[in-house]
């Protein structure tokens, strides 16, 4: 049994006032508990019976508390529109320093996000780091809060093994040291499959609609294409952002 104020607490972390102030985010479904249980600290978890018989002894003992719900207590607290299993509260994973980002560019492909907007776009682009193994995502300002409820159920889990960081893009991409290769993608790039890319450094991907901003391009030293096939055969304007990361990170990963 769950009483209304503590439904109305999960709902309100829908809100990212709400989120940042109490440093918790919500996460829903079977499949994105079971992928954070073992690797986040959780301060709440409501489950269904099934649910809670089907975890694990050592996911469940590190949690805050455990709240045995039915289906309907669900349906009132979810953000999804068919929700099944149970919800959960996490807490927020702390922030990685600015000099710590920047190391990592030196070291290892890191992925920088200029104003992608969309939720499932940000989740996706989250899960195809996590795939390729790409630790650290950086994003402007302006991007999409990764711990929305949609960001988090795109991730399908992956919000546990890539950390996000959100930092002045431009001004930390100006101050990054020289010998760091910053890709971004445009239509006057080299082509990205007869370039050799580097092995670490940044690959920036833009917003939806307008593309990388003037600020951010300014800082790029690689200028990548990723061409259509084939070459001078009329087709779509532009590639979904995320389907770009994959395609870009895809090419990136097969030539390391």
């Amino acid at each position: 049994m769950i009483g209304k104020n503590r439904i109305k607490h999960i709902r309100q972390l829908a809100q990212k006032k709400h989120r940042d102030t109490e440093g918790l985010f919500l996460a829903e479904g079977a499949k994105v508990l079971r992928e954070l249980l073992p690797l986040l600290r959780c301060s709440l978890l409501c489950a269904t019976p099934d649910f809670l018989d089907s975890c694990p002894s050592e996911w469940l003992e590190p949690v805050e508390e455990v709240i045995v719900i039915t289906q309907r207590e669900l349906e009132q607290m979810s953000q999804l529109k068919t929700p099944r299993h149970g919800l959960a509260l996490f807490h927020m994973p702390l922030a990685v320093e600015t000099k710590s980002l920047t190391a990592a560019t030196e070291q290892q492909l890191v992925l920088a996000l200029d104003g992608v907007q969309d939720p499932g776009n940000l989740g996706t682009i989250i899960r195809i780091a996590d795939w390729w193994g790409i630790d650290h995502v950086v994003c402007s300002h302006d991007t999409a809060d990764v711990f929305a409820p949609k960001v988090v159920q795109a991730t399908m889990g992956a919000i546990a093994r890539v950390q996000v960081s959100y930092v002045d893009l431009p001004q930390w991409l100006s101050v990054l040291p020289n010998k760091v290769a910053v890709c971004g993608t445009f239509l006057d790039g080299d082509n990205i499959y007869a370039a050799p890319l580097p092995h670490s450094g940044v690959l920036v991907m833009g917003n939806e609609g307008k593309g990388i901003s003037a600020a951010v391009e300014a800082t790029v030293n690689h200028r990548l294409l990723i061409p259509s096939f084939p070459a001078h055969r009329p087709t779509s304007e532009s590639l979904n952002v995320a389907i770009a990361t994959a395609v870009a990170v895809a090419e990136f990963r097969r030539q390391a």
